[in-house]
């Protein structure tokens, strides 16, 4: 027996003795697949969990840790290795979006996730869960609950892998100028030197979000270092230490937020769409998509926007987020100056009832103007009915906003030029 299987083995029994413990981890796994690790190698799977006792009398055979699915089935011990997607999609009832962060340094790690945890929260997601992988990085967690059962037709659950990946990389490259400006101010000698090395390092694991994979319960030991995977408070992730995580002194609590139904429903609209107006389809190259070019069309006259934009424009009650997003990019598409697009949206926000936060704005500001233009959602897409704006006919024919800027544009400059 090595040094650290008789380390993890010398406090199993007595750490997962606790009933809080079992309890803990039980509770977490309803409609997961679970499978124990016995040190080196995994248990069979399917496998679950029907008491919290189970938990105890898998260790007594010598489980030393346990993982479980980001799926949720209605019944995992129907899962059958091999089984086709119609049948993965029958059996499934949703998936929880689990972001991991990992890295060689756990104080890397700790930057990341501060920063996914305000790129979270400026989408409106307000209530998600933390927890520290047991090695160098942490877990985090939006629940199922949160997102929309369906969009534009389609059903959420069966969405499992693509649309969770989406999510991440949308994630990831939203925030990887900060990770790389953050990390680069902790290194050292020259903290004006970019390292861009280290962010990929630290940057949430695509790799997970595949069908079936397993990932580390809540409360589960890890064999390399023999600690604990508890749940930490986000608010509190800066202050976390390595010894916090020692298993004799750990405190369950539980790992799911209580999120509001729906709170991440923008997030992942804004994410399929960002996505569509980068990549396109999912099997489309991203070396074939050429940059957008903003228009310069002269003076921008309002007479010239869409019927949508204008009825933005008055102000809203909900939608407000969605809204911002559009008009943003509407402006700076078609060639809007910096000062006058700040200074209308503003200016829009006062009109809406309640207003957004202003820091808000800013942010969204500072976010876009990061990142290369990109078109406003097309009309047929769900950002404006989901907002109370129903597109017309005629904008749907003329299908994005700013083709139909452009054409009502030309359309008067050659009125004008005849008359």
């Amino acid at each position: 027996m090595t040094f650290k299987e008789e380390r993890i083995r010398k406090i199993t029994n007595l750490y997962y003795s606790r009933q809080d413990i079992q309890k803990t981890i039980c509770d977490f796994s309803k409609n997961r697949e679970i499978c124990p690790r016995y040190f080196e190698g995994f248990g069979k799977r399917p496998d679950s969990f029907q008491y919290p006792n189970d938990v105890f009398e898998m260790v007594k055979k010598g489980a030393t840790s346990f993982n479980c699915s980001e799926e949720l089935w209605e019944d995992p011990m129907k899962i059958v290795t091999g089984m086709s997607e119609k049948q993965a999609n029958q059996l499934r009832i949703g998936w929880d979006l689990i972001i991991d962060i990992d890295s060689k340094y756990i104080d890397y790690s700790k930057i990341c996730a501060e920063i996914i945890f305000n790129f979270l929260k400026f989408h409106g997601i307000k209530n998600f869960g933390a927890k520290f992988s047991g090695a160098k990085g942490f877990h985090i967690i939006i629940p199922w609950k949160a997102f929309p059962k369906e969009v534009n037709g389609i059903q959420t659950k069966n969405m499992f892998p693509e649309w969770p990946r989406i999510m991440i990389k949308y994630i990831i490259e939203s925030t990887k100028k900060d990770l790389i400006e953050k990390i680069s101010d902790i290194e050292r000698p020259n903290k004006y030197v970019k390292n861009f090395q280290a962010s990929k390092e630290v940057m949430p694991d695509i790799i997970l979000v595949s069908p079936r994979h397993l990932f580390r319960m809540p409360y589960s030991l890890h064999e390399k270092t023999a600690l604990a995977s508890i749940v930490i408070d986000p608010e509190q992730i800066s202050k976390f230490e390595l010894k916090d995580a020692d298993p004799l002194k750990a405190e369950a609590r539980n790992f799911i937020p209580n999120i509001k139904e729906g709170e991440a429903s923008e997030f992942l609209i804004q994410a399929l769409d960002w996505h569509r107006e980068n990549y396109g389809k999912i099997e489309s190259s991203e070396k074939n998509k050429e940059e957008f070019k903003p228009m310069n069309l002269g003076e921008i006259f309002d007479k010239n926007f869409p019927g949508s934009i204008k009825k933005i424009l008055e102000g809203l009650g909900d939608g407000k987020q969605r809204a911002l997003f559009i008009l943003i990019n509407f402006f700076r598409s078609i060639g809007m100056k910096r000062n006058e697009l700040e200074k209308r949206i503003y200016d829009w926000n006062k009109k809406n009832n309640p207003s957004l936060n202003e820091s808000r704005i800013k942010s969204q500001f500072i976010q876009s103007y990061k990142n290369k233009i990109i078109l406003p959602p097309n009309f047929d897409k769900d950002y404006y009915t989901g907002i109370g704006i129903i597109p017309t006919k005629e904008e749907i024919r003329y299908k994005n906003p700013v083709n139909y800027f452009v054409k009502k544009t030309l359309q008067n400059k050659n009125n004008f030029s005849e008359e």
